[in-house]
């Protein structure tokens, strides 16, 4: 996994799960009293290691957010998604993929409540997170719908590394006019709360869209 950028001196995580465990040659001599990697101790502390990593980023939430060059002309590329009975965009640099759901495994003395667990993405632990529990979304209400919905998980771009996240439903990446966006009503009650940068039409749907500095600051802030 990516050690990243400025964090040389942080633990490194030794993955052997992908050299002697389930995504390796199996060699491990753990796997006959575990059976699968994700039941051992030396995964679990890989995880724990894997967060405190996370935390250690905290110094740098203070320094002063880059220029946003990429919103200059007509249309921002935006990922729309549902979590709850709200849709939501967010910037699709901040976006590495959208994927199918993965099992997400608990930890013992879980840090926060928008810390889920950790689940694997390509042999690789990775943080996952409850963008609803950070945003204070509440749970979608019980109106049944004819579509078929398919739940994903959305791989993040966070400060060192990637984040995970599952969401309720995934519309796409659409190209959405700037010019249509208002500035969001960031007091308590609104949708996504502090989190929201805009507010959009499209398609009769009403788009709240996050602002990813604040979305990212928060997202490491939970790990620690």
């Amino acid at each position: 996994m990516d050690e990243g950028v400025g964090v040389g001196e942080m633990p490194v995580i030794d993955d052997c799960w992908k050299r002697i465990g389930v995504y390796g040659d199996k060699s491990c001599e753990r796997l006959a009293k575990h059976v699968h990697c994700r039941n051992c101790e030396v995964y679990a502390e890989a995880a724990v290691v894997l967060l405190d990593r996370y935390g250690a980023l905290h110094q740098y939430e203070d320094e002063p957010a880059q220029a946003d060059t990429d919103d200059i002309g007509e249309t921002r590329s935006t990922l729309i998604f549902r979590l709850g009975d709200e849709w939501l965009g967010l910037a699709t640099r901040s976006l590495v993929a959208v994927v199918a759901q993965t099992p997400i495994h608990s930890l013992p003395h879980q840090r926060t409540r928008s810390l889920l667990g950790v689940t694997n993405v390509n042999g690789a632990l990775v943080a996952c997170l409850s963008l609803s529990e950070l945003l204070g979304l509440e749970a979608a209400s019980s109106v049944s719908s004819e579509r078929r919905v398919v739940p994903r998980m959305l791989i993040l771009q966070g400060a060192d590394g990637v984040l995970v996240s599952p969401v309720d439903e995934v519309e796409g990446i659409h190209p959405l006019p700037l010019a249509a966006i208002v500035p969001a009503n960031r007091a308590a009650g609104q949708t996504a709360g502090q989190f929201a940068q805009g507010v959009t039409q499209w398609r009769e749907r009403s788009i709240t869209l996050l602002d990813e500095q604040l979305l990212q600051h928060a997202m490491v802030r939970s790990l620690q």
